[in-house]
């Protein structure tokens, strides 16, 4: 390869070598699990995808000297985040390159300067528009498939940035257990105590109950507790209106017990689902014309022998107070009865200790370490000298539609 030249996409061939850019990276991977295409393009259109409201966001592709794409990554800015961490900062996500470190370099520097331009004044990444986005580039266990919710990237990803002189932000890490035949008699006793003590109660909810506005409910309750966390800003009602549209077809309810208190009022909330890894490699990243078929009978007939703990949030002052062990009480039966025999979190923030020893009465094991990667940027134009230099819009995804 002798040049690298990297585009803004800017026309449907150039969004089409965006998305099907990991086809090629991926070939024969085993442990690679695929986003859907349609998800991918979904998430660059301001019509469909609400945290466009407040982010600015571009993808690049790389070509090489024959016009083949060899790499893709896209520069965001979340301006809520920046406003309420009080940073300058640009995202990258979705990055995706050859084992060529001019490829790597190239891209990084195309959102370093696009950040640059718009007075930014760090980098990070890979991070998405939101925290439930995918995030953290895998550091470790490589030879383990990834899920529908993580990144998989090869080893050579790691090097790369390394050598581009960016270093470690934060770690996330997932947890994985053995279902046990039996609920383990510490979360039992403790189920018990905080049912007795603080009158804390699990239900399960009704399609018609979600959609009537306890959907809303249970968002607001991840706002409330993720709030502090690394990164996270709060999700818009448009935002939240758009996840309860794309997931409430997918979701069980038994998979996805709530904690109310006595005068029924949500306090805690547990999603879980299982695995779809396998069904979504199947897919090939694409619905049409049979991939939905194989999402359907992963879904229906739960094939898969594991579940995915996607997250569990406890209202803030509720804490502390047996919450978590409602919920191993109740999922428990339920995943013997599925017959999963293995669960595994997703991405969990290493240094939050609290989050993490909750899981010790089943002996978890802790791996798939993820890793959001930083760099200071030089100082460039202001976002109005740039604009008045060459009357580049703010937001480049006004220009692409």
């Amino acid at each position: 390869m002798k040049t690298v030249q990297v585009k803004r996409v800017s026309n449907r061939r150039e969004m089409d070598d965006f998305v099907r850019l990991p086809r090629t990276i991926y070939a024969g991977n085993p442990c690679y699990v695929p986003d859907l295409e349609a998800d991918i393009r979904d998430t660059f259109d301001p019509r469909k995808n609400a945290g466009l409201d407040f982010t600015d966001i571009q993808p690049f592709v790389a070509y090489d000297g024959e016009g083949r794409a060899v790499g893709r990554i896209a520069g965001i800015i979340n301006h809520r985040a920046n406003q309420k961490w009080g940073t300058r900062n640009v995202r990258f996500g979705f990055i995706e390159f050859t084992d060529d470190a001019r490829v790597s370099a190239a891209l990084l520097h195309a959102v370093e300067q696009w950040g640059r331009e718009r007075g930014m004044t760090r980098i990070e990444g890979p991070m998405g528009i939101f925290d439930f986005d995918k995030e953290g580039m895998l550091v470790e266990d490589f030879d383990r498939m990834g899920s529908m919710v993580t990144i998989y990237n090869p080893p050579y990803y790691p090097r790369h940035l390394e050598a581009l002189g960016y270093t470690k932000e934060v770690d996330w890490v997932q947890v994985s257990v053995e279902v046990p035949r039996e609920v383990p008699a510490k979360y039992a006793r403790v189920a018990r105590l905080s049912g007795e003590m603080f009158g804390l109660h699990v239900r399960k909810l009704t399609t018609r109950e979600v959609k009537q506005g306890y959907g809303r409910k249970v968002f607001r309750l991840l706002n409330a507790a993720y709030a502090p966390l690394f990164g996270y800003t709060e999700l818009s009602d448009r935002q939240i209106d758009d996840y309860l549209k794309r997931y409430i077809p997918l979701l069980d309810w038994q998979l996805l017990p709530v904690v109310e208190n006595e005068q029924g009022e949500l306090v805690g909330v547990a999603i879980t689902m299982p695995s779809l890894s396998h069904a979504l490699r199947k897919t090939g990243g694409r619905l049409l014309p049979w991939g939905w078929l194989h999402l359907i009978r992963a879904l229906k007939w739960k094939r898969e022998d594991k579940a995915e703990l996607f997250l569990i949030a406890v209202r803030p002052d509720y804490q502390g107070l047996g919450v978590n062990a409602l919920f191993f009480a109740d999922l428990i039966p339920i995943y013997n009865r599925y017959g999963f025999t293995r669960a595994e979190t997703g991405p969990q923030l290493e240094d939050n200790i609290k989050e993490l020893s909750q899981w010790k009465p089943l002996n978890p094991t802790l791996g798939k370490r993820r890793r959001c990667y930083g760099k200071s940027l030089s100082p460039g134009p202001s976002p109005a000298e740039r604009k008045e230099a060459d009357g580049t819009p703010d937001n480049e995804t006004e220009k692409n539609k």
